[in-house]
């Protein structure tokens, strides 16, 4: 996990919030998300885009873990 480590945070943000509101808008996001609950994300490329949008803040939050936690230092 050292290269996460050596991430920067900025560039994490940037990515984080690009890849959540491409393409137009925040709804892309959210609609992958409503699909996964209500169990109508059945196709591959329906999958492919919630992870793509999702990856990025998911890197993010576990930056955020790993350096209040203390296990990226």
């Amino acid at each position: 996990m050292t290269w996460l480590d050596r991430f920067p945070y900025a560039l994490l943000v940037i990515f984080a919030i690009a890849f959540a509101v491409i393409p137009i808008g925040a709804s892309h996001f959210v609609e992958k998300w409503r699909m996964l609950f209500d169990g109508t994300l059945r196709r591959p490329l329906d999958w492919f885009d919630l992870v793509m949008h999702t990856a990025p803040a998911a890197l993010l939050v576990l930056k955020i873990i790993r350096d209040l936690t203390g296990g990226g230092k």
